[in-house]
């Protein structure tokens, strides 16, 4: 792995059964289609389908569904030597389908991803990444995973290595706990150089609705630089000293499952192709231009259904402007 320019993703690796029925839910939902699901997974896809290094830390069960995963990733050339199969629990499971309002109905049934132990991960390879990715959307869940996560965070941090942090909140695992949803999301931003919410995202976390606002606590939190994703209406992007809203390319939209992954992907990817990833998010010009790009490869995720296969190459990119 050439350790100057890899990211590492350590998080959830899940089957996503997608629905293939129109506009229905779960209860009236028939036919499924099998997919690799899991933020971390598609931001390692997205940063090899772009012609970067990517690598993935996590924990699928020692099943079926499990070597389906491996192979997957295998198969787009992440490197998955990190990837633990567990003999004890089961693949996560999500399924998912869009109703008729364009919104998703979600049902996880939570298997090997909660259970990666510190002892598990593969401390030499983490510190030999420029760039460390925590996305996990089931990270902060529970315990034993939940430290797991945030002491690899810790460490990367001593390390001086390059934190990216996507909280990726799912109001479905979070009912009744946003509290504490809160309280573990401020210590990653605390620890991390790149910070991605949602807008969504940015009220829970700072609890205030104006989103320059928003930003301001992240940054006094920790953050070095905030890069909040508006949908269709582009993406503000802040390090601190400076913000703008970056415009983002039109598109008609028919899923976007996966086109925040896959804005963080291409954001790494870029970041990783710097000598110093850190200093780079100093020069304010190079960072739009860089989120300028990270901005189509999200949009033309929302193009295409799945969130694996909708991601596309740098040639597609540079074809559609």
């Amino acid at each position: 792995m050439n350790s100057n320019s890899s990211v590492i993703c350590i998080g959830e690796l899940l089957i996503d059964f997608f629905c293939t029925d129109i506009g229905v839910d779960l209860v009236r939902g028939q036919n499924f289609e099998k997919q690799a699901g899991g933020a971390p997974a598609n931001v390692c896809a997205t940063i090899v389908k772009l012609g970067g290094t990517a690598a993935f830390s996590g924990k699928v069960g020692n099943d079926p569904f499990g070597y389906f995963l491996k192979q997957t990733l295998d198969t787009l050339k992440v490197n998955t030597s990190m990837l633990v199969l567990d003999d004890k629990y089961p693949t996560t499971l999500a399924f998912v389908s869009l109703k008729e309002n364009g919104e998703r109905d979600f049902v996880f049934n939570r298997g090997a991803d909660a259970f990666l132990a510190e002892e598990e991960l593969d401390k030499d390879k983490l510190r030999s990444a420029s760039i460390l990715h925590f996305g996990s959307a089931t990270a902060l869940l529970e315990a034993p995973f939940r430290s797991t996560y945030l002491n690899a965070m810790k460490s990367a941090k001593k390390e001086e290595q390059f934190i990216s942090f996507d909280p990726n909140y799912r109001s479905d695992l979070w009912k009744g706990r946003e509290s504490s949803f809160v309280e573990l999301v401020k210590q990653g931003i605390a620890l991390a150089d790149f910070v991605k919410v949602s807008d969504e995202e940015l009220r829970i976390i700072s609890e205030v609705d104006e989103l320059i606002r928003g930003v301001e606590i992240l940054h006094q939190l920790g953050a070095g630089l905030v890069a909040v994703t508006l949908g269709k209406n582009g993406t503000l992007i802040s390090n601190g000293q400076k913000q703008q809203t970056i415009p983002s390319m039109k598109v008609d939209s028919i899923d976007s499952t996966g086109a925040g992954d896959a804005f963080v992907g291409a954001m790494l990817y870029q970041l990783a192709n710097e000598k110093e990833p850190k200093k780079a998010l100093e020069d304010f010009e190079q960072i739009k231009t860089i989120t300028t790009l990270s901005n189509k490869v999200g949009a033309i995720v929302c193009t295409r259904v799945g969130a694996i296969a909708a991601i596309p190459t740098l040639d597609e990119i540079f074809q559609k402007g």
